[in-house]
């Protein structure tokens, strides 16, 4: 969804809607604007905090926190903006803000 302002078209975060744990460290999520798949976060497993999704169970707790974050525990917690370009393929350029025209010069 985006909203303008006069001077800018920006994206309104997407709401998380959905998330369930999938085999080998991937969640399905939806998110409100309809987009939703398959999303592989192994890249993350083992290391740092995420080595914690080496319990298969504790990856399975996934769920959508009080902020809209994808969390699993009190330490484990992922954007979902992050989530939704990484599902989708855009750039951050293309979610966020951007100007509808050239900026004035001074």
């Amino acid at each position: 969804m985006t909203k303008r302002d006069g001077r800018f078209t920006y994206n309104v975060m997407v709401k998380t809607v959905f998330v369930q744990a999938l085999p080998n460290h991937r969640i399905f999520i939806r998110f409100g604007d309809g987009d939703e798949g398959e999303v592989d976060l192994s890249e993350f497993a083992g290391k740092g905090v995420f080595s914690a999704w080496d319990d298969a169970s504790l990856f399975e707790q996934v769920h959508i926190g009080e902020h809209r974050q994808i969390c699993w525990n009190d330490d484990i917690e992922l954007c979902p903006d992050t989530i939704y370009m990484k599902l989708t393929g855009k750039t951050l350029q293309q979610y966020f803000a951007m100007p509808d025209s050239q900026p004035a010069h001074a």
